[in-house]
């Protein structure tokens, strides 16, 4: 799992919205839904890891080009949810259509009203996402 310089274990996650709805995606043996993204490997870029990650992921590819940072959110030492962790979330265009991979049982499209289906990281996406008008 890569960590931040402060040790914190961190993820880059895509942020794609439409029809004021997120993607999100749930893995196989997992009850919540998560961003889709994940961990960066050894001397990977944030865009790097990203394009490789929604490739594995979702078999699309993302334009590096387009990337915009949205923001980073952070659960503490001591969460419930094995805190602390980092998540890096950017938005970005890409290719192709968005179908799950082997590692993905399913995708779906979250309003902020889903947000207890998600976790706490994921979560606090979410409410910036409602709070800045882009989920209903």
């Amino acid at each position: 799992m890569t960590r931040s310089d402060k040790g914190v274990p961190e993820k880059v996650a895509w942020v794609l919205v439409r029809d004021n709805r997120v993607l999100v995606t749930r893995s196989h043996g997992r009850d919540r839904f998560y961003f889709p993204g994940g961990h960066r490997e050894p001397g990977e870029s944030d865009s790097e890891t990203l394009v490789r990650e929604i490739a594995e992921e979702l078999r699309a590819r993302i334009d590096p080009a387009s990337m915009v940072h949205f923001g980073t959110f952070e659960i503490g030492e001591g969460h419930p949810e094995h805190g602390p962790f980092r998540m890096i979330c950017y938005t970005a265009d890409h290719r192709g259509e968005l179908t799950p991979s082997r590692e993905i049982a399913e995708k779906a499209w979250f309003r902020h009203t889903d947000r207890d289906r998600v976790s706490a990281v994921d979560e606090l996406v979410l409410t910036a996402l409602h709070e800045s008008g882009w989920l209903t």
